[in-house]
C-alpha cells in the first residue's frame, strides 16, 4: 500500500501518523548535507511513536522520493527505477533510516547498499525522547579487489556533520570510474560470473570441470569476459533461486564489487527462477541456452540458418512471455539478446505463435527444396559423406583441407552453422559429396535441436558418417558419448561411421591413443591418405556387397 510517496507497512497507523509521514515526504534537504538535523529529529520521533523503522530515500538534489515504513527490526525498499544504475555510476539515491534498538548497520543494510548501488546508507539511533544520538553510515567500496564490498564509516554524533556531502559522493563515483578505467580494454565489457549447480545424476556422466570449461569456451565465442566461476553440488535445485538465497546474495555482492554485468548459469533456468534472481540486482541473468542461442544468432549467415535461429529463439521466448519484467528488458540487445530484438517486449503469445507458424512454413519449403536436391544426387548415384562431431572438433578445417576450400573455420564453438557441401574426386572416376554440419554439444537445447531438425535430417540420407573427434581435448570421451547420443536420437546407428581423431599434432598424451579410428591433423593434412582409403573402401565395398 502507498499514499503519495509513503510506502510499506502502514497497517494500523492512525490518520495523524500517516499525515506526518506525508508531510515528511514534502521536505527538501540541502544538496551538501547528508540529512538535516530537524528532519532527522522528525524521522526519529515518528519512528518511536509508531514503533517501526522509518526510512527516507533522498535524491542528490535533496528531494525525498520515498518514505518507507517497516517493522521494528527492518524496512523493505520498494522496487526502484533502474535507469541510473549503470557501470561507474551510483544510483543517485541515499537511504537514511532509523534503528530502534541502538544497533549499527546490519548485513541486510549493507547488502541493500551494494546491490542497489546506493550513494550512502545511514542508520539513525534515536534516544528515548526521539533525539538523534548517533549516525552509522557506509558506502560502496570503490576497490574492486577489496575483501569487503562496502566501507563502514566511523560513528558520528549530530555535531560532527560537515557540509561537503555532495563533494564526497562525486569523489567516490570518480574513484569507482578511475578503478574501472584501469581494467584492460578487452575486460571492460560483458564481464560475467559463471554459476554452476550440479546434481548427483549430472556428475555421473560429466565432470564439473569439463562442464564449466565448456561454458567458458561458449563465453569466449560470444565475446564475454569471465571474471570468476562459482559452483555448488546439491541434492536438489532451490526452486526459486537455484543456488539458495544466501549463496546468491554472496555472489551478487561480489558481482557488484567486481563490476560484473552478467550472471551466466550452467543450466536452463525456468522463467520464475530468472525473474527471482534478477529481482535482487541490476544484472543481466541468462542461462546456457540463451548463451548458445546468442552464438547461433551471431554466426548464422544463410537465410536458412537465420530463420532456424529465429525460430529457436521464439520457441524459447514463448514460454517466458508471462514472466516479462525488467530482467527481460535488460536482455534486449547485447549478450543473450540478439535475434527478434525489441519485439520480445512488444509481442504477445498470439503473435509469437503466428511468427513461429510462419517460420516453420518457410523452413518446410526450404526442406523440400533440399530434398529435391538430395534426390538429384541420389539419381546420379553420388555417395554423400556427412562430417559430424562435437563443436570445435575441427570439422570445417578438415573439409577445407580435403577439398582445398575456404569454409569458415575458427577456434571457437559453433563457428560454422550453415551446412556446406563440397565434391571430392577419387581415382577411377569416383566422387563423393562431402557435407559439413552444425556442431553438436552436450545437452543441446531442445529449441535448437528442433529448429535444426530439418538440417540434421540430411544426415539420414548420408551413405557414410565421419565422426571428427578432438583428441587434444582431455574430455574427448565425454564428447564422443554426447555425439553418439544425438546420433542415436536421429536413428543413425545403422549408418556406417568412421571415427577420425583430429588434432593429433597438439595432443599431449600420445602414449595411449585409441585404435578404433584414424589419427589425423586437419591443419597439417597428415593421415589423409589412410582416411581417403577408408572412405573409398567403406563406400564402394558396401555398394558391391549390396
Amino acid at each position: 500500500m502507498s499514499i503519495n510517496k509513503v510506502f510499506g507497512n502502514l497497517t494500523g497507523l492512525k490518520p495523524n501518523q500517516i499525515r506526518k509521514l506525508e508531510n515528511l515526504s514534502n521536505k527538501r534537504i540541502r544538496e551538501d548535507t547528508l540529512i538535516s538535523m530537524d528532519i532527522a529529529k522528525t524521522l526519529s520521533e515518528i519512528s518511536l511513536d509508531i514503533n517501526r523503522q522509518v526510512g527516507l530515500l533522498i535524491q542528490r538534489f535533496g528531494y525525498i522520493t520515498h518514505v518507507i515504513v517497516g517493522d521494528n527490526r527492518s524496512i523493505e525498499i520498494p522496487p526502484l527505477d533502474r535507469t541510473r544504475s549503470l557501470q561507474n555510476r551510483l544510483r543517485g539515491l541515499r537511504l537514511v533510516h532509523t534503528h530502534l534498538n541502538e544497533e549499527s548497520l546490519n548485513e541486510e543494510d549493507l547488502t541493500d547498499l551494494v546491490l542497489l548501488r546506493l550513494d550512502y546508507i545511514t542508520a539513525i539511533i534515536p534516544d528515548s525522547n526521539g533525539i538523534p544520538k548517533y549516525f552509522y553510515s557506509a558506502h560502496i567500496n570503490p576497490d574492486i579487489n577489496a575483501e569487503k564490498s562496502w566501507v563502514i564509516l566511523e560513528r558520528k554524533s549530530p555535531g560532527q556533520f560537515q557540509s561537503n556531502f555532495s563533494e564526497e559522493i562525486h569523489a567516490l563515483e570518480n574513484l569507482i570510474e578511475k578503478n574501472r578505467s584501469q581494467l584492460k580494454e578487452a575486460t571492460k565489457i560483458n564481464r560475467a560470473f559463471l554459476i554452476g549447480v550440479y546434481l548427483p545424476n549430472t556428475t555421473k556422466t560429466r565432470s564439473i570441470e569439463s562442464s564449466l570449461s565448456e561454458l567458458k569456451e561458449l563465453c569466449r565465442t560470444a565475446g564475454v569476459f569471465v571474471v570468476d566461476s562459482f559452483y555448488q553440488k546439491r541434492q536438489s535445485l532451490d526452486p526459486s533461486t537455484v543456488i539458495g538465497i544466501g549463496k546468491l546474495k554472496e555472489i551478487l555482492l561480489k558481482a557488484v564489487q567486481k563490476d560484473v554485468e552478467l550472471l551466466i548459469f550452467d543450466l536452463e533456468l525456468t522463467p520464475a527462477q530468472a525473474k527471482k534472481i534478477s529481482d535482487f540486482c541490476d544484472l543481466k541473468v541468462i542461462d546456457r541456452t540463451q548463451l548458445i542461442l546468442d552464438i547461433f544468432a551471431r554466426n548464422a549467415k544463410s537465410k536458412d540458418g537465420k530463420l532456424q535461429v529465429e525460430l529457436a529463439q521464439l520457441k524459447y521466448l514463448k514460454g517466458r512471455l508471462s514472466e516479462l519484467d525488467d530482467n527481460m528488458s535488460r536482455l534486449t540487445g547485447g549478450i543473450g539478446g540478439r535475434g527478434p530484438g525489441e519485439t520480445k517486449l512488444e509481442i504477445g503469445k498470439r503473435r509469437v505463435e503466428e511468427k513461429i507458424s510462419h517460420l516453420e512454413k518457410e523452413l518446410e519449403t526450404m526442406r523440400k527444396r533440399r530434398e529435391i536436391n538430395r534426390k538429384k544426387r541420389n539419381r546420379n548415384e553420388i555417395p554423400v559423406v556427412a562430417i559430424v562431431g562435437y563443436t570445435n572438433a575441427g570439422k570445417s578445417t578438415l573439409i577445407n583441407s580435403l577439398t582445398n576450400s575456404s569454409v569458415i573455420a575458427e577456434d571457437k564453438l559453433f563457428a560454422t552453422l550453415d551446412p556446406t557441401t563440397r565434391r571430392v574426386r577419387f581415382p577411377e572416376e569416383r566422387e563423393i559429396i562431402l557435407s559439413d554440419t552444425v556442431g553438436f554439444i552436450h545437452d543441446l537445447p531442445p529449441e535448437l535441436t528442433n529448429a535444426f531438425k530439418a538440417t540434421l535430417e540430411e544426415l539420414g540420407d548420408a551413405d557414410l558418417l565421419i565422426h571428427v573427434i578432438d583428441i587434444s581435448n582431455p574430455n574427448y570421451m565425454e564428447q564422443i558419448h554426447s555425439v553418439e547420443k544425438i546420433l542415436h536420437s536421429l536413428n543413425l546407428e545403422k549408418t556406417p561411421i568412421i571415427k577420425v581423431y583430429n588434432k593429433i599434432d597438439i595432443a599431449e598424451n600420445t602414449e595411449h591413443l585409441p585404435e578404433d579410428g584414424i589419427l589425423v591433423s586437419a591443419i597439417q593434412k597428415s593421415g589423409f591418405a589412410q582416411l581417403l582409403r577408408e572412405i573409398e573402401s567403406t563406400l564402394w565395398l558396401q555398394k558391391v556387397m549390396n
